[in-house]
């Protein structure tokens, strides 16, 4: 009688993770458009820091000729009136930054306000503020900043005002419709279960959840406020004595000959770069931080 034999059974089992083995998950690694960005606005913010300290002219008083070639006295030369190009340059930074920073405040400020809070309380409230934001995003908004502003002859604050009031909308779509989904998570109604309003609601919870939206709004919309700014000041709107990257190509190009001389490599140029590299900056910060932060990217990874 022949014994038959069975080839033993494939026995699996899950294999416990070691005390050596890493059982976390493996970090993002650091974008290089974060470093590029976050050292372009650095460089800026600190040129605009210490712009009193680069340069000892004034950038609206008359310091030398006009139209000086760069020397060791004026780096970048002067204008027609004989203003130093540098030092409107240097501090034309600080202008762009405030305008970048009020302006964006005021975008995320309003879309807290008339996008977060209305999907919190629910109801009429969200409804009218819904139709209210469609009817914002439906306007015109390049040619309603170039009429306002136009209006608005040398006030400089109603152009931040109007940048800032032109972010509301698009911003408070997108809080908007991330509150929706934080409101059906429990914390929230415990929250107000046990007698939370709709402003600690707004202030003890959904801030902090939504905060990555936010920064990346903010960042976003300061990137374009620079531009905005810049591009009013290059049409000759707003205030005509003020200090702008873009007032400076617009006194630089009301020259006719200044493509016929060396004159725009210092005077066309420097501007030129300030503007889009500032631009370029919050643009790559905005870029490298949406994948980590908008819940939309993190549903499609």
């Amino acid at each position: 009688m022949s014994a038959q034999t069975s080839a033993p059974a494939e026995v699996t089992r899950e294999v416990e993770p070691g005390p050596d083995q890493d059982t976390e998950p493996e970090r993002p690694r650091r974008s290089p458009l974060l470093v590029i960005g976050l050292s372009l606005l650095a460089l800026v913010l600190i040129v605009a820091l210490s712009a009193s300290l680069l340069t000892p002219h004034d950038p609206r008083a008359i310091s030398g000729p006009a139209l000086q070639e760069p020397s060791a006295g004026h780096p970048l030369g002067t204008d027609v009136p004989g203003r130093d190009i540098f030092a409107q340059l240097v501090f034309g930074a600080r202008t762009s930054l405030i305008v970048a920073a009020v302006a964006a405040l005021l975008a995320m400020a309003g879309a807290l306000l008339f996008g977060v809070l209305p999907a919190l309380v629910g109801g009429p409230a969200d409804s009218v503020s819904n139709r209210l934001m469609v009817f914002l995003l439906a306007l015109p908004g390049l040619p309603l900043l170039v009429l306002v502003g136009s209006l608005a002859g040398e006030s400089h604050l109603v152009v931040i005002l109007l940048i800032g009031f032109l972010g509301v909308a698009p911003n408070a779509r997108i809080l908007r419709s991330q509150t929706l989904t934080l409101v059906q998570r429990g914390f929230i109604g415990a929250s107000q279960g046990f007698g939370g309003g709709p402003l600690y609601v707004l202030r003890r919870h959904l801030v902090p959840g939504l905060g990555p939206l936010i920064v990346v709004g903010f960042v976003n919309w300061a990137g374009l406020a620079v531009a905005l700014e810049a591009g009013l000041a290059f049409l000759g709107l707003g205030d005509p004595s003020g200090i702008s990257w873009g007032l400076m190509l617009n006194r630089a190009l009301a020259q006719p000959s200044i493509y016929f001389s060396p004159m725009w490599t210092w005077w066309v140029l420097p501007a030129g770069l300030a503007v889009t590299l500032t631009v370029l900056a919050f643009t790559f910060v905005g870029v490298a931080l949406e994948p980590s932060f908008n819940p939309r990217w993190l549903r499609s990874s």
